[in-house]
């Protein structure tokens, strides 16, 4: 997998530049420190991912992201800021990954390898800012097959082998995964996940229920 890295202090590209060549399959490709250096680079190099702060100076790298959205490339945005104005922006944005940069070596790495897996990654701390909080349990809104969906969920199955471990049809599957979307507001697959990590359900299961 092929890295480039935008960020405005040498210091922070040093010790990404460090953390990444490490690791087994990770390629840094290139780094820079100003949005119109980054969109010509990355245009040039075809990174895989581009890591990218989002106060570069007196510019911001949702430009970047904005302006580069339609490559192939994906974005994960590497900031201190977490703003809730911020975590929307890179949302609307396109970035497919947000993480705080006091953050562990360990989940840098793990959001760069779920990133390259297609999926989006955004910080476990900021899951209350993602998510809307409710003042009632939410879950109550959910029967107990939509709990046992919602924590497959949390387990990242697909349809079928959540079909194939709450011994039910596909379609029944997809039903409740979208009742699942509109009680709970949730937007994808990714976003439920995340919520049902957060509240735990990802070690909910039946006493009886039968294993894959």
């Amino acid at each position: 997998m092929k890295v480039f890295i935008v960020d405005d202090h040498p210091l922070v590209r040093k010790g990404l530049n460090a953390v990444l060549t490490q690791e087994e399959g990770i390629e840094v490709v290139g780094e820079s420190e100003t949005v119109e250096d980054a969109m010509q680079l990355i245009v040039r190099v075809e990174p895989d991912l581009a890591i990218v702060d989002i106060k570069l100076g007196d510019q911001s790298g949702f430009e970047l992201v904005e302006n580069l959205c339609h490559l192939p490339c994906r974005f994960m945005m590497l900031t201190s800021s977490a703003a809730e104005a911020d975590i929307r922006r890179a949302e609307e944005s396109g970035a497919d990954g947000y993480l705080l940069k006091d953050a562990m070596p360990e989940e840098l790495l793990l959001a760069i390898k779920m990133i390259d897996r297609g999926r989006k990654y955004f910080d476990q701390g900021l899951l209350e800012v993602l998510i809307r909080k409710e003042t009632d349990d939410p879950l109550d809104k959910l029967t107990p097959k939509e709990r046992e969906v919602m924590a497959s969920l949390g387990e990242g199955l697909s349809n079928r082998a959540m079909a194939k471990k709450l011994i039910i049809s596909q379609f029944t599957v997809k039903k409740h995964v979208s009742s699942i979307f509109q009680k709970l507001n949730l937007n994808d697959r990714t976003q439920a996940a995340l919520y049902a990590q957060g509240l735990g359900l990802a070690a909910y299961s039946r006493p009886d229920e039968p294993m894959d």
